[in-house]
């Protein structure tokens, strides 16, 4: 066997494990990019589906306490106003802390999405 043969022999192989290699690697970023969109589709939904249930739960929750406090200080209207004014109250209490949570939710999902 020549040397030229050889270094034919030798660049084929080479390049044929460097095509299986990108094939691979091709294979692996695919799945992972699935992994990674299902994964976020999925939380993405169980957020929706449980926020909705969450939402629902506390305008019961609001207009029952609504009622009680009106009844209790037989005002029905300033009942309602209260409610209003703790959920005003905790809207600007969430509007200060929004780095904060934008923070959590980050360290969150970056442990799913870089692990």
């Amino acid at each position: 066997m020549s040397v030229f043969e050889h270094i034919n022999e030798t660049s084929n192989k080479a390049i044929d494990k460097g095509e299986e290699y990108l094939k691979k690697s091709q294979e692996y970023y695919r799945l992972k990019v699935f992994q990674q969109l299902t994964s976020s589709m999925s939380l993405l939904f169980k957020t929706i589906c449980m926020g909705a249930l969450v939402l629902v739960a506390f305008l019961f929750l609001a207009i029952s306490a609504a009622v009680a406090i009106g009844n209790a200080l037989n005002s029905v209207p300033l009942g309602y106003l209260i409610v209003g004014g703790v959920f005003l109250l905790l809207s600007i209490i969430f509007y200060f802390a929004r780095g904060f949570i934008n923070n959590i939710v980050i360290r969150a999902l970056s442990k799913t999405f870089f692990e």
